[in-house]
């Protein structure tokens, strides 16, 4: 059993070297400056470190000269210099240094201090790999997995990833489970991806952690488990990852297999939306606009909105027009309104299409434009939007912005009708009273056709975040 070095014996040490350094051996130089820099035995002393290090790196130490081009890369000690850092990298690699080489490889993968180049990126990866470098091997197996410098090659991918994972090589065993849960290269496998998780998760790799908490809450590759899944998440998240700090917020609001507590979920939200992350952002102006884990705030429920918005979240940006539109948490501006409307709708949203197409019907937030209005009715109406229906045959019935059809009217009525919408079904009864039985036909033939070519499917018109 080893015992720690105690503080005479770590000084002690410090002086064989010191007297060995000043009499010109490297390698007590390259010990020394080891010694300055982690402050093992001395006070830490970085420019000491750097001192000692480029003589020993001076006078040919493959590992000083990685070391001293390490301290030019990240500027201890000395001035940052990416050419310099690279110069001693070289020099270190052609000594077949294989962390040297990896290094550089990193320049030319960067392109610091060299002009970029995934190729001769790859050239220097394959040499430490070669030396059995476990992160080498990794990175060689990143390149094959995304084609960087060579052809896209998953089966080769997989065995480097492998050989590094073999190793230890967190990163390989996250890259690994990631390659039997995506199918690439390999059968798909949810036990193996797991066991791979599983591996790098006990070495504190927080995405590796968040998957397994994943895999619990879902039963994927194990047996469900939503106290694991919890355990698994709370270890990602207090190493701030925001995913899993998202995820965590979820499984409380919900009280998906713990105990809901809306108060908890509001902090992860949180600090996952401080990191940036979009969906909380969103459920977290969810839990201001409706008081749930934190006071009622409507103007804080925007900000969040807006942020989430700003990533180009549609269901957000449908959240800040609708506050805009309304003024809630501010002055009401039909104008923004109808600028947020269409960034979601232009996304697909089809609430924000109908709610554009309102807007281009009546003229507010922007000039009146019938032939607009109907384009985006008819954009919602498709996905199944019964508003949107409902307004689109009110068009088609009067005549506005498209020719005046009452067959198609009857349809999209008939549409909006059949998915819930009661306006609907109160002015498809009484355009029956005066529809001849040919018309009505005609259109109930338009229902079927439209039937048949959209398979059923649920639209959930929205105008609040959900969890």
């Amino acid at each position: 059993m080893k015992k720690p070095c105690t503080a005479k014996e770590g000084y002690d040490v410090y002086r064989w070297f010191l007297d060995a350094a000043e009499r010109g051996n490297p390698y007590a130089q390259f010990n020394l400056g080891r010694m300055y820099k982690s402050g093992d035995g001395v006070a830490r002393d970085e420019s000491q470190a750097f001192d000692w290090m480029s003589k020993a790196a001076v006078q040919g130490l493959a590992y000083a000269q990685n070391q001293l081009g390490v301290m030019y890369y990240y500027g201890r000690g000395v001035d940052h210099s990416d050419d310099l850092a690279t110069c001693w990298f070289r020099r270190a690699a052609r000594q077949g240094d294989a962390s040297a080489q990896q290094n550089l490889g990193q320049m030319y993968k960067k392109g610091r201090g060299v002009p970029q180049s995934d190729e001769v990126a790859l050239a220097c990866f394959c040499r430490a790999a070669e030396q059995g470098l476990p992160s080498a091997q990794t990175l060689v197996g990143e390149a094959y997995c995304n084609g960087y410098g060579v052809a896209r090659n998953y089966p080769m991918a997989l065995a480097w990833f492998r050989k590094a994972a073999l190793q230890n090589d967190a990163n390989a065993q996250l890259r690994l489970g990631l390659m039997y849960k995506h199918a690439l290269g390999v059968a798909r496998n949810e036990a193996q991806a797991v066991a791979w998780f599983r591996q790098a998760a006990a070495q504190e790799d927080p995405v590796a952690q968040r998957l397994v908490g994943v895999a619990y809450a879902e039963g994927l590759g194990v047996q469900r488990d939503p106290r694991r899944a919890y355990a698994w998440l709370l270890r990602a998240a207090e190493q701030e990852d925001a995913d899993a700090q998202f995820n965590l917020g979820v499984m409380l609001a919900t009280g998906n297999g713990v105990e809901q507590d809306d108060e908890l979920a509001f902090t992860w939200y949180h600090r996952a939306a401080e990191a940036g992350h979009a969906l909380a952002q969103y459920n977290l102006g969810g839990l201001y606009a409706r008081g749930r884990g934190v006071a009622r705030d409507e103007r804080m429920a925007l900000e969040w909105y807006r942020r989430a918005a700003e990533q180009g979240m549609p269901h957000a940006q449908f959240n800040v027009a609708v506050m805009y539109a309304n003024g809630h948490g501010v002055a009401k501006d039909d104008v923004l309104a109808a600028v947020w409307y269409r960034s979601a709708a232009e996304q697909g949203d089809a609430s924000a299409q109908n709610n554009l197409g309102v807007m281009y019907a009546n003229g507010v937030g922007v000039d009146r434009d019938d032939l607009q209005a109907v384009d985006w009715y008819g954009k919602a109406a498709e996905q199944g939007h019964a508003l949107a229906q409902f307004n689109l045959g009110g068009m088609y019935g009067s005549g506005r912005g498209v020719e005046r059809d009452p067959a198609q009217s009857f349809m999209w009525l008939t549409l909006a009708a059949q998915a819930g919408d009661v306006a609907a079904v109160s002015n498809r009864r009484r355009m029956a009273l005066v529809m001849t039985p040919q018309t009505i036909a005609a259109a109930q033939q338009l229902v079927r056709k439209w039937r048949d070519a959209h398979p059923p499917t649920f639209y959930v018109p929205h105008n609040r975040a959900v969890d």
